[in-house]
């Protein structure tokens, strides 16, 4: 399956950071924790969140609609540990593919909530190849939903009354 509108980019062309780089190896390590007993098909991601780096692996379930993707799978872990509130700025992504890994439509949308726009995601495969982009070009014109702030949102909401509830009557 070919990626549509992204550059492919050999692995001895693309100039990744050493701060990139370290990510890339922390998704190759978490890669080796994925429980895919089905497909076999191991994916590793690692998110950057403020100085600290969150693993994640995709996890199979036996029915493939609760199988959770190794992306989602750091985003909820950084939420679990109390580390979503530094803010998602970049993540790496390892599978054994031809070509560096593609994330799915839910990942990008999570991420997109997640990381906005500018996000840096760092596609990569198990023999070196990487392609980076932003998910403003993963996901063009993702979705986000716009909620009012707390305060006025509280004022608007009226309380409800409590009701009792009469039993039924007998015939």
């Amino acid at each position: 399956m070919k990626a549509v509108g992204l550059k492919h980019t050999e692995a001895n062309r693309t100039r990744l950071t050493p701060d990139e780089r370290k990510l890339v190896a922390a998704a190759k390590k978490a890669r080796l924790r994925a429980h895919a007993h089905q497909s076999q098909f191991k994916v590793g991601a690692a998110a950057r969140y403020g100085n600290e780096i969150v693993l994640g692996c995709n996890v199979e379930s036996d029915v493939y609609g609760l199988t959770n993707c190794a992306e989602r799978t750091a985003v909820f872990a950084a939420h679990a540990n109390g580390l979503a509130r530094k803010g998602l700025s970049m993540i790496a992504v390892v599978a054994d593919t031809p070509e560096p890994v593609v994330l799915c439509g839910a990942c990008r949308q999570v991420l997109f909530e997640q990381g906005g726009p500018d996000l840096r995601v760092i596609m990569c495969n198990t023999r070196g190849n990487v392609r980076v982009a932003t998910l403003a070009e993963l996901l063009p014109g993702g979705f986000r939903l716009e909620t009012m702030p707390k305060r006025r949102a509280a004022a608007a909401a009226k309380p409800r009354k409590a009701t009792k509830r009469e039993p039924p009557h007998a015939p």
